[in-house]
């Protein structure tokens, strides 16, 4: 392919790649735990840290990090502590981080609005060999905790209670889930830019949900998907000369509209054949129990993170 040709688009495709993996791989967990929109209020958050790498003549990938990553442990505080007053605190984070991005990179002696752009909404030309280096050191950080923990991480999103008897660290836990994407929003900022990753966590997840209830299935599906429309979005970006991040997301919400619409007559297909089965004598003397266990099944969305229903 033409576009391999060139640096900047192997650099743009490798982020791409890992954007496509990290992004639906932490927001399973961020949609299990009705928080779909967090994505969206780190990334408002993350922009005071690129607008004081570029101030202060630092890598912004970094800066974007270790500030969202603060703003991601301030949230989960307010969360706990914040009681009714959380909501309130939770504007003033969001909306001062936006503010405070734009002041920070227009007293910038390199700032631009140019250069706050291709933040907010990606840029494929912009991708340096320093911003894949910190992407893919952390992407491998997302990877590791989003799979190496997926059964904690997992109890804790179905139900803290629960995992709190369990002797799970839930705060602990939820901490490390909100770090893990606040990561990921930087990750993701050079090609989706900051306020539009929020929907690459959340889309590809509802959309994988349309075919399946299996955590392990709905993680592989999303991840799939995911990197599907980043290279997808970024390719189209090169040839077309759009936007990525936009590109990337309108194609994330066909692939959501497509799989709803294929997953429609599958729903009564299986409806049907419940039905049909409930009518069936043999079908009835059978209990609610494991094929080879004997154990009582899970209901659905309760399932275990290696097959169960989520």
């Amino acid at each position: 392919m033409e576009l391999l040709n060139y640096a900047f688009m192997q650099r743009a495709l490798l982020a791409a790649v890992l954007v496509g993996v990290t992004a639906p791989a932490i927001g399973i967990y961020l949609v299990q735990r009705r928080q779909a929109l967090m994505g969206d209020g780190i990334g408002h958050v993350a922009m005071t840290g690129v607008g004081l790498g570029f101030l202060l003549s630092w890598s912004p990938v970094w800066m974007a990090t270790a500030v969202s990553v603060l703003g991601a442990v301030l949230m989960e505080l307010i969360r706990w502590y914040g009681r009714t007053r959380g909501d309130i605190a939770l504007a003033m984070l969001f909306y001062g981080g936006m503010a405070g991005g734009v002041m920070f990179i227009n007293l910038a002696p390199t700032g631009s609005t140019a250069n706050l752009t291709s933040y907010l909404f990606g840029s494929l030309s912009t991708v340096s060999e320093t911003d894949v280096t910190a992407i893919c050191l952390l992407a491998a950080f997302v990877v590791l905790v989003t799979i190496g923990l997926r059964r904690q991480l997992f109890a804790v999103s179905q139900d803290e209670e629960f995992a709190r008897v369990t002797g799970l660290p839930v705060r602990a836990l939820n901490l490390l889930t909100a770090v893990t994407a606040a990561v990921t929003v930087t990750v993701a900022m050079r090609v989706v830019g900051l306020l539009l990753v929020s929907a690459l966590m959340v889309v590809p997840v509802a959309a994988a949900q349309q075919l399946t209830r299996s955590f392990a299935a709905t993680f592989a599906i999303a991840v799939a998907i995911g990197v599907a429309v980043t290279i997808s979005g970024t390719i189209t970006s090169y040839y077309q000369d759009v936007p990525p991040g936009a590109t990337i997301v309108l194609l994330t919400i066909a692939a959501f509209l497509l799989l709803t619409a294929l997953a429609a007559p599958l729903a009564r297909r299986r409806a049907r054949a419940v039905e049909q089965g409930a009518g069936d004598p043999a079908e009835c003397a059978i209990p609610e129990t494991g094929p080879e266990t004997g154990k009582q099944t899970v209901p659905a969305g309760r399932g275990s993170p290696d097959g169960g229903g989520a």
